[in-house]
C-alpha cells in the first residue's frame, strides 16, 4: 500500500467524483482510477459505489476513510515538525477564530507577530463556537480563539486572554443614540438583531436582557457581525456588539452607546488540544499572544 493511494482515496472520498479529484490533484483521471482500483484489490473490498454521476463510500470505505485521514494528518504533522526542527523560525500556524475577531484583532496580532517572525505563514479558519472546538479536536487548527473559553473539556484546554465590553448599537437618529450611557432596560420594547443559535454572542446578549428584567424581542437573526451591524444601521432593530466588531467600511454605521446597567462583557479564550504538544511554531505564536494580551490588559487598567 502506498501513501499516494491513500491521498488519492481521500481526495475522491471528499469530492465524491474521480474527475473532480483528478483536477484538484492535477493528474490524469485514469491515474486516480488505477490507484483506487489497486487499493481495493489490496484490501479485498469495494470502497465506492456508483450513485448517478457521483461516487458514494461503502460502509467499509467510510471506515477506511477515518483511518486514512488520521494517517495523512500524522504524516503532515511529522513533516512540519522536521521542518521546524531544521529551522524553528519557519513553519505554518493554523489558527481558528470567530468572524467578529477577523475584522481587526486577527490582522493586528498576526501583523505584529510577523514583524518579528517574517518567515512564518498562517492558515486561517473561521467558524462558530461549536465548529471551532471541533476543528481543534480534529487537528484541523493548532490554536483557536473562542468566546468563552471552555472551563472543562475532555479534549481541549486553554486560557482566557481578553475581556471586552459590549456596547449597545442603535440606528442613526435613534432617540437614545446621543446618550453617553443607557440602561439596557431602555431597549426592552425594541426589536433585537441577534446572532443565530450556536454563536457565542447570542447567549451573552440574551442573558444580559434577562438580567435587565426583560426577554428580548427578536426582529432579525444573522451569522456575521457585518450583517448585525448593517441591519441595525438600516433601522431594523438594536443589538449589542464588542467594540472590535464595530469597525466597518460601509458609509451607513450604527450609533454606539455604552451600557451602564448591567455591564455586559465577553471573554475570549485561546484553546488547543489537551495532552498533545503544539507544533514548535504554534508554541512560539502562543507565547507571543499571551504576552500581547497581557500588555493589552495592563494598558486597559491604566
Amino acid at each position: 500500500m502506498e501513501l499516494r493511494q491513500l491521498y488519492y482515496f481521500v481526495k475522491v472520498a471528499k469530492r465524491e467524483h474521480v474527475t473532480k479529484a483528478a483536477e484538484e490533484l492535477h493528474v490524469a483521471q485514469s491515474a486516480v482510477s488505477r490507484q483506487i482500483h489497486q487499493l481495493e484489490e489490496e484490501l479485498g473490498a469495494k470502497l465506492f459505489l456508483q450513485k448517478g454521476r457521483n461516487l458514494q463510500l461503502t460502509p467499509v470505505g467510510a471506515l477506511f476513510l477515518k483511518r486514512a485521514e488520521v494517517i495523512l494528518a500524522d504524516l503532515e504533522r511529522a513533516v512540519v515538525e522536521i521542518q521546524e526542527f531544521l529551522d524553528p523560525e519557519k513553519g505554518e500556524v493554523r489558527l481558528g477564530f470567530p468572524h467578529s475577531l477577523g475584522i481587526s484583532l486577527i490582522p493586528e496580532v498576526v501583523s505584529a507577530f510577523r514583524k518579528q517572525n517574517p518567515n512564518v505563514n498562517f492558515r486561517f479558519k473561521q467558524g462558530s463556537y461549536p465548529s471551532l472546538i471541533q476543528d481543534v479536536m480534529k487537528g484541523e487548527v493548532d490554536l483557536a480563539f473562542v468566546s468563552p473559553c471552555p472551563e472543562t473539556h475532555a479534549h481541549v484546554t486553554g486560557q482566557t486572554v481578553l475581556t471586552e465590553e459590549l456596547f449597545a448599537i442603535l440606528p442613526p437618529g435613534h432617540p437614545l443614540s446621543d446618550e453617553a450611557f443607557i440602561d439596557l432596560v431602555q431597549l426592552k420594547e425594541e426589536p433585537f438583531v441577534l446572532f443565530s443559535d450556536g454563536y457565542s454572542l447570542r447567549p451573552i446578549v440574551w442573558d444580559a436582557c434577562k438580567e435587565a428584567g426583560f426577554t428580548p424581542i427578536i426582529g432579525f437573526e444573522g451569522q456575521e457581525t457585518d450583517t448585525i451591524r448593517g441591519l441595525v444601521a438600516a433601522g431594523m432593530g438594536v443589538s449589542l456588539l464588542p467594540e472590535m466588531a464595530l469597525h466597518g467600511s460601509s458609509k451607513l454605521q450604527p450609533a454606539k452607546v455604552r451600557v451602564r446597567s448591567p455591564r455586559v462583557t465577553r471573554t475570549i479564550g485561546l484553546i488547543y488540544r489537551s495532552n498533545e504538544k503544539l507544533p514548535l511554531v504554534a508554541k512560539v505564536f502562543q507565547r507571543f499572544l499571551l504576552d500581547f494580551f497581557a500588555f493589552v490588559e495592563a494598558k486597559n487598567r491604566l
